[in-house]
């Protein structure tokens, strides 16, 4: 049963390039309804704040609140930002929506103050005020999907960098000779080795070489995903087991530099292919412990985040509800 609302209320929305995810969230991070909406990116920047709007709109509806009800909007996105102008510059899963000053066109729609974040750096505060780390003062995320996304939170505050920048600890260099190449074009990244994405990568080119495993089924019926290589590998299967090692190492390595930076409490990791079973952050938990000094080793907690695909969201009203309050107490 859920706790009692506690008002003042903030609405979150999770903006990606696919779908759209908008719920009410209350002071305590509590939510009180999402909906779900396709984007649609390619009909444009003007069709695509309007679903924004909508879906605001069908949250607060599904809330049972009214928009005086709200205090403020906080919209989480993907792609290159300036936070503080409320920009959009270059999102490559948004086309065409390029140097978009999206903060203040969504909140003329919507007429309600409204903050935009970087949809990880959203997630991580999620995670943060209302999730895994509620117990945490400070942490790292690590989103596991197309992509690797990464915020950080260091005692409430939001790591964005001098120039929006900051906590883009996918792009981390873990290889310099002979290096994959990430989706951005660069090589050597993180996302290149342990993103979704690159883990089918590799299983299709150990498949390619004729390596026996029941993931030739899942590529034949056109299923080959992270969550089919993580569920065979809890399985037994010997391939996917050693995807996943290898991928717990990548992870490893990623955590132990961004411990190296910020020294947090915590690390999570949250995304899709770790739903299947506790194997992959026990591997990543050992591997920090051999690879870090033995001190910080020895202190820092790794989980898996908690709200799943509701953090965008959530984090997004828990940012509104933070930069908000700050504008009100000066």
């Amino acid at each position: 049963m859920s706790a009692a609302r506690r008002p003042p209320y903030y609405l979150g929305i999770d903006l990606g390039g696919t779908n759209i995810k908008s719920g009410v969230v209350d002071d305590a991070g509590q939510s009180c309804s999402s909906v779900s909406m396709k984007t649609e990116a390619a009909r444009g920047a003007d069709v695509g704040l309007e679903t924004l709007a909508e879906a605001a709109r069908r949250a607060v509806k599904a809330s049972g609140l009214d928009w005086k009800d709200i205090e403020a909007v906080g919209l989480g996105s993907p792609g290159t930002m300036d936070i503080e102008a409320g920009l959009l510059l270059d999102p490559p899963n948004l086309p065409g929506w390029d140097n978009l000053p999206i903060r203040q066109r969504l909140a003329d729609l919507l007429h309600k103050p409204t903050f935009l974040q970087n949809d990880a750096n959203a997630a991580a505060y999620g995670e943060y005020w209302a999730g895994a780390g509620r117990d945490a003062k400070s942490l790292g995320l690590f989103t596991l999907g197309t992509g690797i996304g990464c915020g950080i939170i260091d005692h409430g505050r939001i790591i964005v960098g001098r120039h929006s920048n900051g906590a883009e600890c996918g792009h981390l260099i873990i290889q310099m000779e002979n290096a994959r190449q990430c989706s951005c074009g660069a090589y050597g990244h993180l996302e290149a080795y342990a993103s979704a994405t690159a883990l089918v990568k590799r299983a299709n080119e150990a498949l390619e070489e004729g390596i026996s495993s029941r993931l030739h089924e899942a590529r034949a019926k056109g299923v080959l995903t992270s969550r089919a290589i993580a569920e065979a590998a809890e399985a037994g299967d010997v391939l996917a087991r050693r995807l996943m090692r290898e991928t717990a190492r990548y992870l490893a390595v990623g955590a132990v530099n961004l411990m190296n930076t910020i020294d947090p409490d915590m690390i999570l990791f949250g995304g899709g292919m770790i739903a299947a079973g506790t194997t992959l952050l026990n591997d990543i938990r050992g591997d920090i412990q051999s690879l870090a000094f033995p001190i910080p080793a020895a202190s820092i907690v790794i989980e898996y985040a908690a709200l799943g695909g509701d953090a965008g969201y959530i984090g997004a009203a828990g940012c509104a509800r933070l930069m908000h309050q700050g504008a009100s107490a000066s």
